[in-house]
């Protein structure tokens, strides 16, 4: 079986953790910021961690990482 290309795309939006989980980043942070409350910006910061519905669809994107 020929070796499968990354999604580059993906692979710069997500990564994998230690246990495995995949990591990504929350929307909604880059514009528009006076209307939302600081504590609403703060958290938006944080990383989260994909859904599992999601996840098996990402996995083909990233298979290497």
């Amino acid at each position: 079986m020929p070796k499968l290309k990354t999604h580059r795309g993906a692979a710069k939006r997500f990564s994998v953790t230690g246990t495995g989980k995949i990591k990504r980043s929350k929307a909604n942070s880059s514009h528009i910021l006076t209307s939302k409350t600081t504590k609403r910006k703060r958290n938006l910061r944080k990383s989260a961690i994909l859904d599992k519905t999601n996840e098996k669809a990402l996995r083909k994107l990233i298979p290497y990482l």
